[in-house]
């Protein structure tokens, strides 16, 4: 303990400033008194008995974690280097798992999907998530067909159209059911013309039950298209931190107005302007496109809404059939896989398990790429402390004239590695603890 606190008091003794050093060596009793130096004294003194080291800590360790909090700027910048090199894999983990475990459960409370054939993945995908171009339709037969079967429950979809950026839901009640989704304020949709807003199109747009919200047009230039149509919003739901957040739902019907399958206008058995009359016929006029349609259904006007054609013709971009059981959706499958079928059927957890699949590989890479850099973080390192010797060798130099070991100096440099990734992993620990407490809010956020 002794030849300790020497080689303690060698490096202290280096590291004070050159005029300090002989007023701290010991004097023999009999020694004159020196006169009085002419510069100013050392703004502080030490004590170099043994007790002025921590009793616990080594001398290393002290010297280590004095010149690391003298450089604070190099000190940490390693430490974030380093934190971020451990904290950076673990956290990506974390979240890719929990991605995973939600990209399943929204799957795993789809039974099955009926859809145009095509790409299996692009109507999961819409279906589930509204977020790809919408596949070709299919039509409201489909969803007869499977009703009367008994098989299963079909709910329709129809998600073509946009309001604002965010995706229009044409949909039954049953939609609302299967996704468990409360409605927050106000009420479900019920009639033409209601909307009810998901928890973030809501607090986005700032609107709530009694206002209204326009369905946007195809295109820019579209001006032989369809009028927008204004919708009131009935309702806000519930957050969910899934897709559902950012869509706003509607009657299927709704869906078919916006598209122009449906409209309403003025009474032509009532006095009107004669530019809009094609041709009559006893009580039978027919107008011609000067006609103007209403773009807001009103409880004034809810009774001049008709639709042209049978609606069995109607386009869906999707159904969601929720079979009776096991039974039912082997047999609902079976109709399915002949070759005359012109649609599809699928089952979504398939579809987002190969999905994963890809995840995982991209996983892996991810993986590949982080070993890289804490090999090229840990060669830095090394560069770092060697070439912090070589500035440091006069320190060093100094430290062997006054008694210093070469053993007491690979000790001083192992003890300041040793500290920065002491405190490194107790940082990349905390912050992968507030990842993995986070991670589902985040996650949400992240997929809704």
């Amino acid at each position: 303990m002794h030849s300790q606190s020497i080689i303690a008091k060698g490096f202290l003794i280096a590291s004070l400033p050159p005029q300090s050093i002989p007023s701290l060596l010991p004097r023999s009793p009999a020694s004159p008194t020196p006169p009085a130096p002419l510069l100013p004294p050392a703004p502080h003194s030490l004590d170099f008995s043994p007790s002025y080291l921590p009793p616990t800590m080594p001398p290393s360790l002290y010297l280590a974690w004095k010149y690391l909090s003298f450089n604070k700027l190099r000190t940490t910048i390693l430490i974030a280097c380093v934190t971020l090199v451990g904290a950076l894999p673990l956290s990506l983990n974390l979240l890719l798992s929990a991605s995973e475990r939600e990209l399943m459960a929204r799957a795993e409370t789809t039974p099955l999907i009926v859809g145009a054939k095509g790409s299996d993945l692009d109507l999961a995908i819409n279906s589930l998530y509204f977020a790809s171009v919408p596949p070709e339709p299919i039509t409201m037969a489909e969803a007869a067909e499977i009703q009367t079967s008994n098989l299963a429950v079909p709910i329709p979809l129809h998600t073509h159209f946009q309001a604002r950026n965010f995706p229009i839901i044409g949909t039954t009640l049953d939609y609302l059911d299967l996704r468990q989704l409360a409605v927050a304020e106000g009420r479900a949709f019920g009639i033409l013309g209601d909307a009810v807003l998901g928890a973030e199109v809501a607090a986005t747009l700032g609107l709530k039950p009694g206002d209204s919200i326009i369905s946007s047009p195809e295109t820019v230039f579209d001006f032989g298209g369809n009028y927008p149509l204004k919708m009131k919003v009935v309702g806000v739901l519930d957050r969910s931190y899934t897709a559902d957040d950012r869509a706003v739902f509607v009657d299927i019907k709704t869906t078919w107005v916006i598209q122009g399958l449906g409209h309403g206008h003025q009474d032509l058995a009532q006095p009107t302007d004669e530019d809009v009359v094609l041709e009559q016929e006893g009580n039978t006029v027919t107008a011609n496109a000067a006609l103007p349609q209403y773009n807001e259904i009103t409880a004034d006007n809810m009774a001049s809404f008709h639709f042209h054609g049978a609606t069995e013709t109607f386009p869906l971009t999707a159904i969601i059939a929720v079979p009776q059981d096991e039974r039912a959706a082997a047999i609902l499958r079976g109709r399915y896989e002949v070759s005359e079928a012109s649609s599809q059927i699928i089952r979504p957890t398939t579809v987002v398990e190969e999905l994963l699949l890809e995840i995982f590989k991209i996983r892996n890479v991810l993986n590949l790429v982080f070993i890289l850099v804490v090999v090229t973080t840990l060669i830095a390192l090394i560069l770092v402390f060697n070439l912090s010797l070589r500035l440091r060798q006069r320190e060093i130099e100094t430290s062997f004239k006054l008694g210093c070991s070469r053993g007491m100096i690979s000790r001083l440099i192992i003890a300041e590695v040793a500290t920065i990734l002491v405190i490194s992993t107790g940082f990349s620990l905390v912050v992968t603890a507030g990842m993995s407490t986070f991670k589902q809010q985040i996650t949400r956020t992240m997929l809704s």
